[in-house]
């Protein structure tokens, strides 16, 4: 026994179906994906994050986003232009550290703050060892002096 809305809905499909409103959509005919896999209760989530593009990072708990940034630290301050943007970097970075250490919540990860000095030191080291070297352009050389011809309008 059907109720009102659902015959009203199973009219609309139907009427819908007639009109070829579900003829050649996206997928028609192919496997759904995922099929033939174990069920996955997370398979939403992953699929949320691959559709958006969201980093599997955010989903970690804060130590351990801590600690991640902080190993990647060089690389993420190799493409700083200045000095003074690679210790705000690292000062912001630092705040983050600290207020997690006054109220930590999650796992008990050991994370410490960045030594500011450190950071600066092996910036600067590896700028002078991927900066390109640069040579004082050789002087152009002058052409070979050749003897000077006079001639004289009589010795013609």
């Amino acid at each position: 026994m059907t109720t009102g809305w659902e015959a009203a809905v199973e009219a609309q499909i139907r009427s819908a179906q007639e009109r070829g409103e579900f003829d050649n959509l996206p997928g028609a005919g192919k496997p759904i994906p995922g099929r033939d896999m174990p069920y996955d209760e997370g398979w939403w989530i992953r699929s949320f994050m691959e559709r958006e593009q969201i980093p599997s990072d955010l989903l970690l708990p804060t130590p351990l986003q801590l600690r991640r940034r902080i190993e990647q630290l060089p690389a993420e301050l190799r493409d700083l232009p200045t000095e003074e943007a690679v210790r705000s970097y690292v000062a912001a970075l630092n705040t983050e550290v600290v207020a997690w250490l006054r109220t930590p919540t999650g796992p008990r990860v050991v994370v410490r703050p960045v030594n500011v000095e450190e950071a600066v030191r092996r910036w600067r080291a590896d700028r002078e060892r991927s900066a390109p070297v640069v040579t004082a352009p050789e002087p152009p050389r002058a052409a070979p002096a050749r003897p000077r011809r006079r001639w004289r309008w009589w010795r013609r």
